[in-house]
């Protein structure tokens, strides 16, 4: 399939099912998300379709900076694209897509813990030390079942800086 056949859209109540099997088949590179939380905040997530299908999908998150509101950091979260469509476009379309949609909030930047930096390198992310985000990274790493501490965790944090 070319990615010109790929649609990235919005994601609907219809998708949350399955986005949380999305999510599901990639826990080794993603914190685990019930459905309850899919559905609570699906009017965040995009999805990549090819044809019927759901080969792709990813959501935001945004954080507050204490006394500070204009310094919100909206995280991307939940990125996740079949094997099979892999190096065709479609994660870093999902990517443009929740960025081009934020931009309505005027977030200084765009931030993601991955196990993908090689990716997020390739649309203008930086690397940046964990340190800078502990408050941030609270809500997320509160959640994970894999590492107990989030600086010995192998997610590298990097943030792309929005241009308004």
């Amino acid at each position: 399939m070319e990615s010109d056949s790929i649609v990235v859209r919005p994601a609907t109540l219809r998708d949350a099912e399955t986005i949380y099997a999305l999510v599901g088949r990639h826990a080794d590179e993603l914190v685990p998300r019930s459905l309850g939380s899919i559905v609570e905040s699906i009017d965040r997530f995009v999805v990549a379709e090819c044809g019927d299908e759901a080969v792709g999908c990813e959501s935001y998150q945004i954080h507050p900076e204490i006394g500070d509101a204009e310094a919100a950091t909206v995280e991307i979260v939940s990125v996740a694209v079949e094997s099979c469509f892999r190096m065709r476009g479609v994660g870093r379309r999902l990517v443009e897509a929740v960025v081009a949609g934020v931009r309505r909030f005027r977030p200084r930047e765009v931030m993601v813990l991955t196990f993908a930096p090689g990716f997020f390198r390739k649309l203008d992310f930086v690397e940046f030390p964990k340190t800078e985000i502990m408050h941030k990274l609270y809500t997320g790493c509160i959640n994970c079942t894999k590492h107990m501490n989030p600086y010995t965790c192998p997610e590298v944090a990097m943030r792309r800086r929005i241009e308004h």
